[in-house]
C-alpha cells in the first residue's frame, strides 16, 4: 500500500478547544465553541474522504471528537472508513481553554468497561480498533490480569485491540506490549507510537512490530506542528528542494518507513490537511535522508519540550 492508502487522519485536534499542536490557533475558528468545532472537524473529516484517506483515529479523551465523529458517520456513512479510537484518558478540560487539567489517565478495568460502553455509544460497529491509550512502561496495565483477559475476550469477539505508546521509553512499551498473551494469544495487534525526524528512536521497535504482524500507526509526524512551524534548516531546504511545505517533508520522512502502516495527519484544518497531503508526491533522495537523520533529540529532552507545549 503507498500514498493516500497509507495516510489516515487523527482527531486529537479537532474534537476539544485546547491542545498543545503548535499552528494550530490560526487554522481553528476563532470562537471555538462545540458548534463551530462540530462544522471545523467535519470540514475536515469530508475534504480527507475526498481526497482518498479512509483511516480515522480519535480517543475518548479528545473532546467531543468521539460525538462529532459519529455524527458525521451518520450522516455521510461511508462503509470504507476505518475507525480506531483509544481509551484509559478521560478529558476533563470543560471546554475550556485556560482549564489547569485537560484530561487525566487511568489504565483500570473500570475505566476500560466504561470508556468502551461510552465509544460503543458514539461509534457503535464502526469501532474496528480499541488502544489502550499512552501506555507506557510502568502502567498498571501489564500486571492487571482482569483487565488482560477483558481486553482479551473483546478481541476474541472481533474488536482488534492495540495500544498507543507514549514517552522516552516507546521502545521499551512496543516491546513489552507485543509479548503479551492471554490463553497462549497475542494481546495486541496494533501499535501507535510517536515517530518524527526529532524523536526516532522507537523505529527498530515499530519494524520489529511490524515484522511480527502488527499493524503500526505513526503519530505525531510533526511533533505537534513543531517541524511544520519552526523547522530545523534541514527540513526547510527539503521542503524548498521540492517545492513542498516543511509539513509534507516531515510526513514524507514517516511515509518512507516501510514499517508504517499508517501515519496520521492531525490536521486543524481543510487548508493545513491539503498542505500535509503533498506528502504523498515526495520521494526524499539520500541528501534528504541524511540531512533528516542528523535531527534527532535525546528522548528525554524530546519529552519534555513535548511536555511543556502550552495548551491553547
Amino acid at each position: 500500500m503507498s500514498g493516500l492508502g497509507r495516510i489516515g487522519l487523527g482527531l486529537a485536534a479537532l474534537g476539544r478547544p485546547a491542545y498543545i499542536n503548535v499552528g494550530r490557533e490560526g487554522a481553528l475558528p476563532a470562537d471555538r465553541s462545540v458548534e463551530a468545532m462540530r462544522r471545523a472537524s467535519h470540514d475536515v473529516l469530508d475534504a480527507a474522504y475526498a481526497a482518498g484517506i479512509r483511516w480515522v483515529d480519535t480517543a475518548r479523551s479528545y473532546g467531543l471528537a468521539e460525538r462529532f465523529l459519529g455524527e458525521w458517520l451518520a450522516e455521510r456513512d461511508h462503509p470504507d472508513l476505518t475507525v480506531s479510537s483509544k481509551w484509559g484518558y478521560t478529558y476533563v478540560g470543560r471546554w475550556r481553554l485556560d482549564s489547569p487539567v485537560h484530561e487525566v489517565k487511568e489504565h483500570t478495568l473500570p475505566r476500560y468497561r466504561a470508556q468502551l460502553e461510552e465509544t460503543r455509544e458514539l461509534l457503535g460497529h464502526r469501532l474496528a480498533l480499541y488502544q489502550v491509550h499512552s501506555l507506557t512502561p510502568d502502567s498498571p496495565l501489564f500486571d492487571d490480569a482482569p483487565l488482560l483477559a477483558a481486553l482479551a475476550e473483546a478481541a476474541a469477539a472481533g474488536l482488534r485491540v492495540g495500544f498507543s505508546a507514549s514517552g522516552p521509553a516507546q521502545a521499551d512499551t512496543v516491546r513489552r506490549a507485543l509479548e503479551l498473551e492471554v490463553a497462549g494469544q497475542r494481546l495486541f495487534t496494533a501499535v501507535q507510537a510517536t515517530w518524527n525526524p526529532l524523536e526516532p528512536s522507537v523505529g527498530e521497535a515499530l519494524r520489529e512490530a511490524h515484522e511480527a504482524g502488527a499493524h503500526v500507526l505513526v503519530k505525531e509526524a510533526l511533533a505537534n506542528g513543531r517541524l511544520a512551524v519552526r523547522p530545523p534548516p534541514e527540513v526547510a531546504r527539503a521542503a524548498e528542494r521540492h517545492g513542498v511545505g516543511p509539513d509534507a517533508i516531515a510526513l514524507a520522512a514517516a511515509l518512507h518507513r516501510p514499517w508504517a502502516g499508517t501515519v496520521l495527519t492531525g490536521a486543524a484544518s481543510v487548508a493545513q490537511l491539503r498542505s500535509n497531503l503533498a506528502a504523498v508526491a515526495v520521494r526524499l533522495d539520500d541528501d534528504d535522508l541524511a540531512g533528516l537523520g542528523g535531527l534527532a533529540s535525546p528522548p528525554g529532552r524530546y519529552w519534555a519540550d513535548r511536555a511543556a507545549l502550552p495548551w491553547n
